[in-house]
């Protein structure tokens, strides 16, 4: 792809992912790890996606009242997606192999066909100190893995009984460390070069565009339609990339 033509894919690539978190509040890694990595290595689209999705995420949480609290009750959990992501970004810096490709596209269509046909859990409180380090951990290794932080997070936090302001505030900070462990991994590994960095200072314009946009004409969106042609879209891409990955092995 020619240079001026990638600059502007990508820049179209983070007006849609802010679009569509400024709708529904998330889904700007997974649209732009999706779309990204249709077109570059995986490993690539997780360093463009940082600041991006540090900047976006750390405005989701500190929106929102009570921050310390949701700190100190995540605290443990967010100290496994740390350690998992350590753990998992081993694999996404895997040189030329195909596998980072095959498992971001696993992820994005397991994602998909759980928010899609998985029941609405209800996790009880007895059991959030046992669960919470599990989860953590395991969403930290796929976050190192393929770039994408949303499972299993995103349905166990959904599953904990917090109000919708509690909920994204959660969500929020999740991204804000997954994020943060990703930034650290590719940079350990020297996986962050200078001009992917300054790539991913510029998609900050797009993608807040994108986010501002998209809360302008939240109201304006039926919610339930809107989430579930988004999890197509993300389940048909993340099959896709599973099935090219597999054929090119």
């Amino acid at each position: 792809m020619p240079p001026y033509e990638s600059i502007a894919y990508i820049a179209a690539v983070f007006l849609l992912a802010g679009w569509v978190k400024g709708v529904v509040g998330m889904g700007l890694p997974t649209v732009a790890m999706g779309a990204l990595g249709l077109v570059m290595a995986p490993v690539q689209a997780a360093a463009l996606l940082v600041v991006p999705s540090l900047v976006t995420n750390i405005w989701q949480f500190v929106a929102g009242p009570g921050a310390m609290a949701m700190v100190r009750r995540l605290a443990v959990m967010m100290l496994l997606v740390c350690l998992g992501t350590a753990v998992g970004i081993r694999l996404l810096v895997a040189g030329a192999s195909s596998w980072p490709a095959i498992a971001l596209g696993a992820v994005l269509a397991l994602y998909a066909l759980l928010a899609l046909f998985l029941p609405r859990l209800h996790v009880p409180e007895r059991l959030e100190r046992g669960l919470s380090p599990v989860v953590g951990f395991t969403t930290g290794v796929l976050t190192g893995a393929t770039g994408v932080f949303v499972v299993p997070a995103v349905p166990y936090l959904s599953a904990l009984g917090l109000t919708r302001d509690e909920l994204v505030q959660a969500l929020g900070l999740s991204f804000t460390v997954s994020t943060l462990a990703l930034a650290v991994g590719l940079g350990v590994t020297g996986s962050y070069p200078r001009a992917l960095l300054l790539s991913s200072l510029a998609a900050i314009v797009p993608a807040l565009l994108g986010m501002f946009i998209g809360q302008r004409v939240r109201d304006r969106i039926e919610p339930v339609a809107f989430r579930r042609w988004f999890l197509v879209s993300m389940l048909v891409v993340g099959g896709y990339m599973v099935v090219r990955g597999l054929v090119a092995r």
